[in-house]
């Protein structure tokens, strides 16, 4: 496999907290020759669900995974199924797509987390589920301002009423910290993403899908009007193809995909349960999840079992010394955020890769010059809600018909390439550097 990061950006979840919660589900490993309809290259939310609801049209679907089940951001993400997806604005969406392409996007923002809370309450799964949507908090007076301005926005471009808070109702909202303002949306919710991801794959395997582990494709080949697909230990033969493997995607599988998404690395930690006297004395009681308005954003929340989730940008390399530097980088600020809890127990620590596109939406489509190979990836760190609904759109794509779910036409746009090539996560750098600039 040919990857944009040194290997340890793709290695183990080691200290991941959602690892802990729930036993790890055991996938055979394809051995020898094995022949289906459709072949699923990657067994995260987007493969997963594209290969549950193709199983459920009678399809024969195999779900190729190239390592253990939950192992890449399904298994690693802060659990938030809330709006987003996109890095475009709206401006940028009606300029590529046509003139209701921003109202068609925020519709389809809506429908993807509907698209999850039905694949939970359809399938009975026991997610941990919390938070009346989502928080945004300021972090400066000047994005107070902002907050005021994008109630109206709220209204017109997903039918609800924002809450807004003034930086003096903030703690008895259970949201104090050093925020001036916050604005709710309610719509969406927190939950345990191994718990999501592990009822995805029973209920794929219960409609007849089969998983498989360990499987690393090595490359796709045509052969006779079907593909080959190459894996270390077998051949899988498939009339159709979906590649859902989005910010842990090689170069050359396809070679289509080299250089037309950009991973971008993400960390997190999550503390010990803290007690009701430690949560007060911070001021920070809130179950709802929660991001600040830096560029550079971070998220939090409060779990059910009291443990405090928080995350941030993760480095530019994954060397042992980068690696290091954020693990400083991300309690320095939560320390200087959370000043109540500078002594509270951190128990768990792990990284792991967002997808970036160059359009700056997510792309859910056939790959050019490939029939019968389709590909949805990159959905900005938004993935819980937008990877689920990509993968019903695939489902439907894969089969010839029109989607039964909502399919704007930003999701349709061909990704080029970025510049620099295998060298383009140097892009990273500058943007970083004038993000953190304007975040002050």
């Amino acid at each position: 496999m040919r990857r944009v990061y040194e290997p340890a950006a793709y290695g183990p979840q080691q200290g991941c907290w959602w690892a802990d919660t729930i036993d790890a589900p055991v996938w055979d490993k394809v051995l020898g020759d094995l022949r289906v309809d459709v072949a699923v290259i990657g067994g995260g939310f987007t493969g997963l669900s594209a290969a549950l609801h193709l199983a459920q049209d009678g399809i024969d679907v195999a779900v190729l995974e190239a390592e253990t089940p939950g192992y890449g951001a399904s298994g690693r993400n802060g659990g938030f199924c809330c709006l987003g997806g996109s890095k475009a604005t709206d401006r940028m969406m009606i300029k590529s797509a046509g003139r209701d392409a921003a109202k068609d996007w925020h519709a389809t923002e809506v429908a993807a987390v509907d698209t999850v809370a039905g694949l939970i309450d359809t399938h009975s799964m026991q997610v941990d589920r919390h938070s009346n949507g989502e928080t945004l908090l300021a972090h400066s007076p000047r994005a107070v301002a902002e907050l005021r301005a994008r109630v109206d926005e709220v209204r017109a471009d997903y039918g609800v009423d924002p809450e807004l808070l003034d930086r003096d109702a903030l703690r008895e909202h259970g949201l104090a910290g050093p925020f001036h303002g916050a604005l709710t949306v309610p719509i969406g919710f927190a939950l345990n993403p191994r718990k999501y991801h592990s009822g995805l794959a029973r209920a794929a395997q219960t409609a007849g899908a089969r998983l498989f582990a360990r499987t690393a494709v090595g490359g796709i080949t045509r052969t006779g009007g079907a593909w080959r697909l190459r894996s270390h230990n077998g051949t899988i033969t498939a009339d159709r193809v979906v590649i859902a493997t989005n910010g842990y995607s090689s170069e050359n599988v396809p070679d289509w995909l080299g250089g037309r998404y950009l991973p971008v690395q993400s960390s997190v930690i999550v503390t010990r349960p803290l007690g009701s006297d430690e949560q007060a004395a911070q001021g920070w009681t809130s179950a709802q999840m929660a991001y600040d308005s830096r560029m550079l954003l971070h998220y939090f929340r409060l779990m059910p079992d009291g443990r405090f989730l928080f995350g941030m940008r993760g480095g530019l390399r994954a060397t042992p010394g980068a690696e290091a530097a954020i693990r400083r980088k991300i309690r320095a600020d939560f320390h200087t955020m959370f000043p109540a809890w500078q002594d509270v127990e951190i128990t768990h620590d792990w990284s792991g890769l967002v997808c970036l596109m160059p359009t700056l939406v997510p792309y859910v489509g056939p790959v050019p010059d490939m029939p019968g190979v389709f590909a949805g990836l990159g959905y900005h760190g938004n993935g819980v809600a937008m990877g689920s609904h990509s993968g019903v759109i695939l489902a439907d794509l894969v089969q010839g018909k029109s989607s039964r779910a909502r399919y704007p036409g930003v999701l349709r746009l061909v990704p080029k390439r970025f510049p620099l090539g295998r060298f383009r996560r140097m892009l990273l750098a500058p943007a970083y550097t004038i993000a953190g600039l304007l975040d002050r």
